[in-house]
């Protein structure tokens, strides 16, 4: 047995810990921009942020311009902002979006090139402002690990920016603030939450530290995630599916991603598409080509989404996407078949690594023949 394993994050985890973001954003400096969405602003978190930050003397500016599928030029604006303003650190407030922008914002605060240099490492770029991660969605794990995703407006190429100088220096994940999410927001980061713990298990890239800690990370959504979508407000419910995504984001820094998030960033990138419905559309149909290169593995995670072994683990996944309200077709998001051509292209120039990892190695005419089955 041969494997390296390194991410050194400081996770603070817990209900109510949002109150301890002063005293450690006070180790980093006194002054921070914030990065945050309107539903920070809607539910108080941003202004109880604040009042915690005021506490400890922390002056605070916000930033509040990230959309979904957040964009490099987003990121760029914030950096400069961040600069004029003499911030000695970020902190992130909200879902994956606003994350990794934020993890972007304190890279390019102390690195001046083009984003997208850094992106396909054409530079490399060294430093960041200390970023404090505090997720608000139990999605993407960003709070977890080393990407910031981001898409090109220019050309639609949605790729990450890797680079272990914005892993979080700390991330505070609090369930409380994710329990004022919509049943239908939650269905969508959950699944990406989800496919993060599956794709790591799966990766080729993958070992056992990795391997150990997503099955956790598959165990806990599947058994949680249609119960909580359904209503089911259980504080404790709500803390491990919190904790399911952190692991996610914790599993793909080091085993990477697979084929149904390399078909996917394509997906957003051109069309704007929520992540989480372009995952529900493509895994199953992925699953079903797939699941005879690595029986024993797709063995389990059918078992665990209510199947019984690698040969329905499509449809036990079809399954499990009826009943969080996520079974979706490409079409229904505006993908037609004139997209096809472009989308293949896409993946192999922004994932063609994530494609390596899957277990079973597609080239262009088998990736396109997928689009076109989850049309």
């Amino acid at each position: 047995m041969d494997f390296s394993y390194y991410l050194p994050v400081n996770l603070l985890f817990g209900r109510g810990r949002l109150s301890e973001v002063g005293k450690n954003a006070a180790k980093y400096g006194k002054s921070a921009l914030i990065v945050c969405g309107g539903s920070a602003v809607r539910s108080g978190t941003l202004d109880r942020l604040r009042g915690y930050l005021e506490s400890e003397h922390i002056e605070s500016m916000v930033f509040d311009k990230v959309t979904p599928n957040p964009l490099t030029t987003t990121a760029e604006e914030g950096a400069v902002t961040a600069k004029n303003n003499g911030c000695d650190m970020v902190i992130g407030l909200g879902g994956g979006s606003i994350l990794d922008c934020a993890k972007a914002i304190a890279f390019l605060a102390k690195n001046d090139h083009d984003i997208n240099d850094y992106i396909y490492n054409r530079i490399q770029g060294e430093g960041a402002l200390p970023m404090i991660a505090i997720p608000t969605t139990c999605g993407t794990g960003s709070e977890g690990n080393s990407f910031a995703v981001l898409t090109n407006p220019e050309n639609g190429d949605k790729k990450s920016l890797r680079r272990n100088e914005i892993i979080p220096s700390v991330s505070i994940i609090d369930s409380v603030l994710m329990q004022t999410m919509p049943a239908k927001l939650l269905a969508c980061v959950g699944f990406d939450a989800l496919c993060h713990s599956m794709e790591a298990f799966l990766s080729r890239a993958g070992q056992p530290m990795t391997e150990y800690l997503a099955y956790e990370g598959m165990k806990i959504i599947t058994a949680d995630l249609v119960n909580v979508c359904g209503g089911d407000h259980d504080d404790e419910a709500w803390d491990r599916l919190a904790w399911a995504s952190t692991i996610g984001g914790m599993v793909i820094n080091t085993a990477g991603v697979t084929l149904p998030h390399a078909m996917e960033h394509p997906l957003s990138g051109l069309k704007n598409i929520t992540h989480g419905r372009g995952l529900a559309a493509l895994t199953p149909v992925i699953t079903e080509v797939s699941a005879g290169y690595a029986p024993e593995k797709y063995a389990v995670i059918s078992k665990l989404l209510g199947g019984s072994d690698e040969k329905d683990c499509a449809d036990a996944m079809r399954r499990f996407l009826d009943r969080i309200g996520l079974n979706v077709r490409l079409s229904e998001e505006g993908v037609t078949k004139d997209d096809i051509a472009w989308l293949t292209e896409n993946c192999f120039k922004v994932s063609a690594v994530s494609v390596a990892n899957h277990p079973a190695v597609f080239d262009a005419d088998a990736i396109a023949k997928l689009y076109e089955k989850a049309l």
